[in-house]
């Protein structure tokens, strides 16, 4: 982008030129949420463009001695810390302050997308966070409107209580790689003829760590974690539907190097039930009754979700007619109200009559029983 094209960066994140570090970070987070390719269906290019001008605003504003510069001299006082090219994704160097809100929505490091692991990629030696883990579960949907607590047995790993996540003995401590001087990554130079090629990739000896642990921990071979089955509760609260996510902070897979442990994401799926059918908060129903009870009207049982109750059925009540009961249905998530049962009424017809039913029948018909209204004539059987 040319430079006279170029937005100013508190313009571009929306903030004032007094803002703090805090407000900053805010700012990006939600533009960046924003502006994620993933979240849009059409112009993905476009909303990667925002994204890439509103991280490279961040990764000048955020950083106390690059922001200085810019606010003293502007885009160039800045302009050599990107290269000749420009702001480049590998630029970015602040992935942990948020890939908090990336992970949760994409399951991952939203930069991977972009980085795709080469180029002048960073890597932390540092502490760093665990993967997150997805468990999916089925309930019945009776179990959906009440809610219910389940057990589950979750395999994983934790953290090494002997070292603390070092993976070093202890009495000893993990050292900056001497290979790579704790970069996590080595260069290497290659001529062909006038050319040099030079290719980035991680150090052979630390295995991209930056560390290495000349005495391993005993308990979990200088891995920094162990496995372990966790047995852990689950609330899945009432009214849950197919695909409520549930996040369990903190029981994924343990951090490298002492760093926090991932996410637990249980997935919830309600099997159909062979009574309701459900439609949001709505259940629906079907209920049969005998063509007397339609005509003449009657009081009759039906099953809800909370069990029996009562329900009116007028006279001449016509087939698939639908009746509401307010406050029969799933109840919405956090106590917001609860939807409706919608019962659709079936006219049974018996199959065989006895020969006085016949001859019932056929007065009632011939009693003008047998027609819309009363009326003859309309619909009438031929003799």
């Amino acid at each position: 982008m040319n430079m006279a094209d170029k937005r100013d960066y508190y313009e571009v994140l929306g903030v004032e030129k007094s803002a703090n570090q805090d407000d900053v970070k805010k700012a990006y987070r939600k533009l960046a949420k924003k502006f994620h390719p993933d979240m849009h269906t059409e112009n993905k290019a476009e909303a990667e463009e925002k994204f890439k001008e509103v991280s490279e605003a961040y990764e000048v504003l955020a950083d106390p001695q690059k922001r200085q510069k810019y606010d003293q001299y502007g885009f160039s006082g800045i302009n050599g810390a990107f290269g000749g090219d420009g702001f480049q994704w590998q630029d970015f160097t602040h992935q942990a302050d948020v890939s908090d809100i990336f992970g949760d929505f994409f399951g991952g490091s939203i930069f991977d997308t972009f980085f795709g692991g080469g180029g002048r990629r960073r890597t932390n030696s540092g502490p760093a966070r665990g993967s997150d883990l997805r468990l999916d579960i089925q309930i019945t949907l009776l179990e959906a409107a009440k809610g219910l607590s389940k057990t589950l047995d979750i395999p994983h790993s934790v953290r090494c209580q002997e070292c603390n996540g070092s993976g070093a003995e202890k009495g000893s401590a993990p050292k900056t790689c001497a290979t790579c001087s704790g970069s996590g990554q080595v260069k290497q130079v290659q001529r062909r003829g006038y050319s040099q090629y030079i290719s980035i990739g991680a150090c052979p000896t630390c295995q991209g760590q930056g560390q290495t642990i000349d005495k391993p921990c005993k308990k979990c071979h200088g891995q920094g974690s162990v496995r372990k089955t966790s047995r852990i509760e689950v609330n899945i609260p009432a009214g849950a539907d197919n695909g409520t996510r549930l996040r369990l902070r903190g029981e994924g897979e343990a951090g490298a190097r002492g760093g926090p442990s991932g996410d637990l994401y249980v997935i919830v799926h309600v099997q159909e039930d062979p009574v309701f059918q459900r439609e949001g908060r709505h259940l629906i129903t079907d209920m049969g009754i005998d063509f007397t009870q339609a005509a003449l009207g009657d009081e009759i049982t039906i099953n809800t979700i909370d069990g029996k109750a009562t329900m009116k059925i007028p006279p001449g009540t016509q087939p698939g007619t639908v009746f509401r009961l307010k406050g029969k249905g799933m109840p919405a998530m956090g106590g917001h109200g609860t939807g409706d049962l919608h019962v659709r009424v079936n006219i049974r017809v018996p199959e065989k009559l006895n020969a006085e039913q016949k001859r019932l029948l056929k007065e009632f018909e011939e009693a003008g029983g047998g027609t819309s209204s009363g009326k003859k004539g309309i619909g009438k059987r031929k003799r």
